[in-house]
């Protein structure tokens, strides 16, 4: 588990670099925290650090609210699974995407999600963004199989 933090955490910071050098006004503490603990819940289900499922999310959030981490924190149990359909903050979008992208999966929905998002913060037109960041996701994405090779 340690180790999935620490490579999801090496796509976050690529994300992190990224909205630094764009001058995206973000909590980058609350990106490392997310990324650090959105897994909690596998601590219960150990059998879901193997094999599929998400039993390990809203058990997460309970464990960790339960254990006097901030309810925001802690929901990033859940939001990194249910992105799609919850109200996020950009940072929540942010640890969902390192998520994905760290093994090399693009998920079109949570880019654009995320390119939206930065689009309004800086009020930028979303299509040259789209540009921007989808050769930067590829980037992320492309070191994939390299990632899941060290995790094995």
């Amino acid at each position: 588990m340690i180790l999935h933090v620490r490579l999801v955490g090496e796509a976050a910071d690529l994300l992190i670099q990224k909205l630094n050098q764009m001058n995206v006004d973000f909590d980058e503490k609350f990106i490392r925290l997310g990324v650090a603990l959105h897994d909690t819940g596998k601590i219960i289900h150990c059998q879901e650090l193997v094999s599929p499922g998400n039993q390990h999310e809203a058990d997460g959030e309970k464990l960790l609210i339960s254990k006097g981490v901030n309810s925001k924190i802690a929901r990033c149990c859940v939001s990194h699974a249910k992105w799609k359909s919850m109200e996020c903050s950009l940072e929540e979008l942010i640890i969902a995407l390192a998520d994905k992208l760290w093994k090399g999966k693009r998920e079109v929905d949570l880019e654009k999600a995320v390119i939206e998002r930065i689009s309004k913060l800086i009020n930028q037109d979303f299509w040259k963004l789209f540009i921007e960041l989808d050769f930067h996701f590829e980037n992320i994405a492309s070191q994939g199989e390299e990632r899941l090779a060290r995790s094995a």
